[in-house]
């Protein structure tokens, strides 16, 4: 635990620009809420306490929350100055160091907060700001500074002449804070701006202007303070997140053939010398095992485990299934809803028709078993142990094949030896 520090996480907007009926802190990158990123990195950072402001939809936002991250609830939206109060009231006689987050940053990194916060707590100023130097500014709060290049306050765009719009170094939103400063600069806030809101960027002209001393931190890379307000901005930010993931299972002893057409969602698993090739998309909350082939051109969907040297092929659907160990699905087929055994072959165009309009049904096939090409299996059904399809066999629900049978036509009918 990181002493005298406590975060506030600001995720109590609309997000008006993102024209969408769902808070902005939901909206997802690479298969995650981007609040769910700024969570971690409060965890990673051991405060003595994490508040999470809540307030356009919380219900729908507290549900993400983990464990040990207090809510605190923005009724009037008001503003981020509010906010910030919001959060202040849940922690207490807490007296140290107040790191405040926003739910729309998701991409900082442990490294460059932890640089703020020591800079902080060195330096011991009122407060200090994260900022970053950019080649276009708009849509960001400029940094203002003293003829002795001093913070000296934060103008948001709609508030900022043409001059200051000319400045390229931005905000970033956010801010390490001595409690017992920012408590009385945020009762001196007023809405006589643009937006007709309480701004927390307001704290700093007041500081400054009490004579107390504003520091700054710039990050390194501009990126990490990159905010999402729009589906652009989502876009470019899934992409960047997209690179980070790749790049750490290449250095986990992942081979991707080329990372810009990997697409693999956040808390995936896979195993060392597994191969990815072009056009693979992989959800959230897939196992895939060691020395494992993939794609090009598939998609293995939520709920999908693939055991140790599993070849799953080009074109090809998985969805809340399990492939055992050395199977192979080469080409083009949908396997949904099915446990798979070890050694399975899987001919080209197979189908587990795995849902009748009303409900889903599971198929299970048997180790060694040969399932030919375009076989359909209506579920629920069973393929026993060293079992094969003919080519084109249709198995209809419930008319499970026994071990080492070998069923053909339509519907399956078993041959004699």
């Amino acid at each position: 635990m990181k002493k005298n520090l406590a975060i506030i996480v600001l995720a109590a907007g609309k997000g008006k620009r993102m024209k969408s009926a769902m808070p902005k802190a939901l909206h997802q990158i690479c298969g995650r809420p981007i609040l769910g990123y700024v969570l971690d990195l409060a965890s990673q950072l051991k405060p003595e306490k994490t508040v999470a402001v809540l307030g356009h939809k919380q219900e729908l936002v507290r549900e993400i929350l983990p464990q040990g991250v207090e809510a605190a609830i923005q009724k009037n939206l008001n503003g981020t100055a509010g906010a910030v109060s919001a959060g202040l009231a849940k922690l207490g006689r807490f007296s140290g160091t107040v790191l405040v987050l926003c739910a729309d940053i998701p991409l900082l990194t442990k490294a460059a907060v932890n640089k703020l916060i020591e800079f902080h707590q060195a330096s011991q100023p009122a407060a200090t700001v994260l900022t970053a130097q950019v080649k276009d500014s708009t849509g960001y709060g400029r940094i203002l500074r003293d003829k002795y290049s001093s913070v000296s306050g934060i103008i948001e765009e709609k508030d900022a002449n043409e001059y200051q719009k000319d400045i390229k170094e931005i905000n970033t939103g956010i801010y390490c804070f001595a409690k017992a400063k920012l408590e009385r600069a945020l009762k001196r806030t007023k809405a006589d701006n643009a937006g007709g809101e309480h701004y927390l960027t307001d704290c700093i002209n007041i500081l400054y202007q009490d004579g107390s001393l504003v520091e700054s931190v710039a990050l390194a890379d501009a990126d990490e303070g990159m905010g999402i307000n729009s589906r652009s901005d989502l876009a470019k930010a899934n992409a960047i997140m997209q690179k980070r993931i790749n790049q750490k299972f290449m250095e986990e002893g992942v081979t991707i053939v080329d990372p810009a057409t990997a697409f693999i969602n956040y808390g995936t698993q896979i195993g060392q010398d597994t191969v990815i090739y072009p056009f693979t998309v992989v959800e959230k909350n897939v196992k895939i095992g060691k020395r494992c082939h993939l794609g090009p051109f598939i998609h293995l969907r939520e709920g999908t485990r693939l055991e140790d040297e599993v070849i799953a092929g080009n074109f090809l659907e998985v969805t809340r299934s399990k492939l055992g160990s050395k199977t192979m699905v080469k080409h083009f087929a949908y396997l949904g809803d099915a446990v798979v055994g070890r050694q399975v072959n899987i001919g080209a165009g197979t189908v587990t028709a795995n849902f009748d309009c009303g409900r889903k049904y599971s198929t299970s096939i048997g180790d060694h078993a040969f399932v030919g090409s375009d076989t359909v299996l209506v579920a629920p059904v069973k393929v026993g142990k060293h079992a094969k399809t003919g080519a084109g066999t249709v198995v209809l629900k419930n008319k499970n094949v026994p071990d080492g049978a070998i069923v053909v036509g339509v519907p399956a009918r078993t041959l004699k030896k």
